[in-house]
């Protein structure tokens, strides 16, 4: 263990990257493979097209072409990086672990490197890690990628779920930022009553996948019962999370939330009185891209220049397990 006066004060982002598939599937597409409609869509999700991974294309692909773009902004190397976080539900194989793959590709030097699967609060749950990584000693640059193609186990003929989701990834590395900066509070959590809410049941060793169980390799959800999970979880997480900060509601910029539905986010930005300039939005353009919802998020906030050094923002996020995390980061 490091001594005390050489652990680093501060921990947050050096750099971020994003990607996303070029092939877009538009709620128009969809309405010629389900019974559905753009109006039904987009009043109950707010989703518009989403993207999707070319046939043949590894999930990993994405992942590391988000690294790249990470380390690039960073001004690093893959030489530099002595960890690597892969959050995904969707990983290339069972194994190897997708980390180990994007490893070797990129040519990192051997390091500890681990997949780390919490459905849509990967992303979250990657980023404390890191952050707790790096402020103990243990680690001094990781790589955190959140990667998921839900497209590869998404059942085309249940509009109840094939209208939520699409692919993507992003990538931050975490190390030591000035002080006063970077990561100032966590939350987290799992509340396993609800594993099942959110499930896909082939693949693992309990229902090892065989052609008896196709339709089992699809995600299938309790739809009501996963929005009621997250209404409630939203707004105790920002506040545990800020209250780790020693920051009030009043002081947050910017809010990025994992994005799974337009009602959800409204309503956690009535509970809080943000306004839409203050949030987030980006899930008409994506739809709910699990693992990558908030490294997308902050792209597009950049994109749009809510996020500019300064900037007091809250990253919250949820999904099966049912699990939970908000982080509050000053950019």
């Amino acid at each position: 263990m490091p001594p005390l006066s050489t652990l680093p004060q501060s921990v947050g982002v050096l750099g971020l990257g994003v990607s996303v598939p070029e092939r877009v599937l538009t709620n128009a597409d969809l309405e010629k493979m389900v019974d559905t409609t753009d109006e039904w869509i987009i009043s109950r999700t707010g989703i518009r097209e989403r993207r999707i991974i070319e046939e043949g294309r590894a999930p990993s692909e994405l992942g590391i072409e988000a690294s790249w773009k990470a380390l690039e902004e960073a001004g690093l190397s893959p030489t530099d990086i002595d960890t690597v976080i892969y959050c995904t539900f969707t990983p290339d194989y069972p194994m190897p672990p997708s980390a180990c793959i994007l490893q070797g590709k990129m040519g990192i030097p051997p390091c500890l490197a681990y997949d780390l699967n919490a459905a849509c609060s990967g992303f979250i749950f990657g980023l404390q890690n890191a952050y707790g990584l790096v402020k103990s000693g243990v680690a001094k640059r990781v790589l955190v990628v959140g990667a998921d193609c839900n497209s590869r186990f998404t059942d085309y003929k249940d509009r109840g779920t094939c209208v939520l989701f699409g692919d993507g990834a992003g990538a931050v590395v975490v190390g030591e930022v000035e002080e006063g900066r970077g990561i100032l509070g966590n939350c987290a959590g799992t509340d396993g009553t609800g594993a099942f809410l959110i499930h896909q049941m082939s693949g693992g060793a309990v229902n090892p996948p065989s052609a008896d169980n196709v339709e089992d390799q699809y995600i299938r959800m309790n739809g009501r019962e996963v929005y009621k999970f997250a209404v409630g979880v939203f707004g105790p997480a920002v506040e545990q999370a800020l209250d780790k900060a020693g920051l009030k509601i009043e002081e947050v910029d910017l809010l990025v939330p994992h994005q799974a539905n337009i009602r959800i986010i409204e309503s956690a930005m009535q509970r809080f009185g943000f306004s839409p300039e203050n949030v987030v939005i980006n899930i008409g353009e994506y739809g709910n891209t699990s693992a990558a919802s908030i490294p997308l998020g902050l792209d597009t906030a950049r994109q749009q220049g809510k996020l500019t050094a300064g900037t007091v923002c809250v990253l919250v996020a949820f999904g099966a397990g049912l699990t939970y995390g908000a982080t509050v980061l000053r950019w």
